[in-house]
């Protein structure tokens, strides 16, 4: 039978999503916590793969068990999770439904805080000693939803079939202090949010114009676009299936 998991996890401890060799990640705790309750092996199978320090706010996972899940399973995960991952539901599905290719979209806040706050060092990335327009950053922004291949902004060691992503969505907002940008698509290349922030807020800076990010894009040149901001500021925010 398979079930699916909803969570959430502060990524600050973990190095990303997946199973890896000798560091601690969001899936082995999982893994760990679900083969604990239910008494069996089980390997759980997410929605995508975060990096090192990226939050989730809404992640799902799939598992497969033997039989039925009996009992008050979301209590007893997390009672055993560690406080910094959170499941909020598990429920069957149909048994072909998988999580990480059933998924329709993916949504990304990076949020960016225009001053200093000691309360949010680990949510967000803090500009306190340069301004930014926004308005040309919006503008710039539009230009993702004119393209499809963002090579430019993927890392450039990485094995994928295509760099194609249908971006839905991508836009600015500044509410106070907190600039938040917000990105959806079908799919994201490894390091695609992060990369296309630190090459936005180069518009911002005044550093490169908009025609210039739109050239940018057009290079599928990694070396030309902008720095990778840090991980702490970016979230999985929602799947749609």
């Amino acid at each position: 039978m398979r079930y699916f998991i909803e969570l959430s996890y502060n990524g600050k401890n973990y190095h990303g999503w997946q199973v890896q060799p000798d560091v601690v990640s969001v899936q082995e705790k999982l893994n760990d916590a679900v083969s604990t309750v239910l008494q069996e092996k089980i390997e759980v199978v997410g929605a995508g793969r975060t990096d090192t320090g990226v939050h989730a706010s809404q992640m799902f996972a799939h598992l497969d068990v033997s039989k039925k899940i009996e009992g008050d399973i979301v209590h007893k995960l997390n009672s055993i999770l560690p406080s910094d991952i959170v499941v909020y539901q598990v429920f069957s599905v149909d048994d072909k439904k998988h999580a990480r290719f059933d998924a329709k979209s993916r949504s990304y806040e990076y949020r960016i805080w225009l001053g200093r706050n000691p309360f949010l060092l680990d949510f967000s990335w803090q500009i306190y000693s340069q301004n930014l327009n926004v308005s040309l950053m919006n503008e710039a922004a539009k230009i993702l939803l004119e393209y499809e291949n963002f090579q430019t902004f993927s890392k450039v060691k990485t094995e994928v079939y295509t760099f194609n992503c249908d971006v839905t969505e991508a836009f600015w907002k500044r509410e106070d202090a907190l600039l938040t940008f917000y990105i959806s698509a079908n799919r994201f290349l490894r390091n695609m949010v992060r990369a296309i922030v630190g090459t936005l807020v180069d518009v911002g800076l005044g550093k490169i114009t908009v025609a210039e990010f739109r050239e940018i894009i057009e290079s599928k040149n990694r070396g030309k676009a902008g720095l990778s901001v840090p991980a702490k500021g970016l979230f999985l925010t929602k799947i749609k299936y």
